[in-house]
């Protein structure tokens, strides 16, 4: 396809994804999040050679406006002659038919906005048209592993698209019971994860903090204590989760705290489980959706490495600027997007 041949004019900004997006009326959570996804490469790749298409089985192109606009503005930033911003205006309007939550132009969260996208494009491209009938079968007789993997094959029946292909992992949740040491496990699909940010007396606070944070043990007592399966009544139990299944994109979202900074991501971090099956798993951060102000109001803009120059850009709604690498580092960063690494993929 022409689309790739001009990747190497890296004097030019034409076609090269360095577009800016105009701002509708306080969509700049939209234009964030879409720069985002427009600069994770395998999807950008899916959009530009129309692979979607081909994925959408029993479903008509009017059925799948969503994925057929979000394409068509994915080509559009990628292949557009001029340097002038893009509006999303065809875009939004499809977004806001399938999530009428989007309907208007008020500021908006870019996370959730992110997972109502991401939702109505796999809804959309979903490769599975009839899905599995009849009762599931007990698998609290497996191993965990074992169980984790026939949970996932259940899950891939019924939902198997790109876009979960890329985005989706898989958490385990164990809950243990203090009084007789019963362990049940189940396991959970996510398409992100919300990290919790720990207070520190003193020093910067990591994403490798949230990340232990995340996956501490929990001890459930008081009048949120479960029912242990096996004592058929209320006990104090543990809890913790793990990651189970790595996805190739990770997405994490940062809680943010009015108590403690916000967290300063490295360009790579380990994101590793104990006894996992991907526990040498490596992430490198790629792209940024930075929030600045308040809950109730602020702005949003973006942090993006191109795939196709490897060079950091910022992206502010119509404005899109070089910038390097030490700059990524940021205390409005909120939701960050990681790639695995290519010697991760076994």
């Amino acid at each position: 396809y022409s689309f790739f041949l001009c990747f190497s004019q890296q004097n030019s900004k034409n076609a090269q994804g360095l577009v800016g997006l105009r701002n509708l009326g306080n969509t700049c959570f939209m234009n964030s999040i879409l720069q985002c996804l427009s600069n994770t490469h395998d999807l950008r790749d899916y959009c530009l050679r129309n692979c979607h298409r081909g994925d959408l089985g029993g479903n008509c192109r009017a059925k799948a406006a969503l994925m057929e606009e979000f394409a068509k503005l994915t080509q559009t930033l990628w292949t557009s002659a001029s340097n002038e911003a893009i509006s999303p205006s065809d875009f939004k309007t499809q977004i806001q038919k399938y999530a009428p939550r989007f309907m208007g132009y008020n500021q908006q969260d870019a996370q959730e906005f992110l997972r109502f996208l991401l939702d109505g494009l796999h809804n959309e491209v979903n490769r599975v048209t009839v899905r599995p009938r009849g009762p599931a079968e007990d698998l609290d007789h497996l191993p965990d592993d074992e169980k984790g993997k026939r949970m996932w094959s259940r899950y891939i029946e019924r939902e198997d698209s790109k876009v979960v292909d890329l985005f989706v992992g898989q958490l385990k949740s164990s809950l243990t019971c203090n009084e007789c040491g019963f362990c049940s496990t189940v396991f959970d699909p996510f398409w992100d994860l919300s990290l919790p940010i720990p207070k520190k007396s003193s020093g910067e606070v990591s994403l490798i903090d949230c990340i232990r944070l995340f996956t501490k043990e929990d001890v459930l007592d008081g009048d949120e204590k479960p029912t242990c399966q096996k004592c058929k009544s209320r006990r104090k139990c543990t809890k913790k989760f793990t990651i189970q299944k790595f996805p190739k994109i990770l997405v994490l979202r940062i809680l943010s705290s009015a108590t403690c900074p916000a967290p300063r991501p490295p360009p790579n971090f380990p994101a590793s489980a104990e006894s996992q099956p991907l526990s040498n798993a490596v992430y490198s951060l790629y792209a940024v959706s930075n929030h600045s102000g308040t809950t109730l109001g602020g702005h949003y803009t973006a942090y993006c490495r191109n795939p196709a120059l490897g060079e950091w850009y910022s992206y502010n709604d119509s404005r899109v600027s070089p910038m390097s690498s030490s700059q990524v580092r940021s205390s409005d960063a909120y939701v960050l997007f990681y790639e695995l690494a290519t010697s991760s993929r076994m």
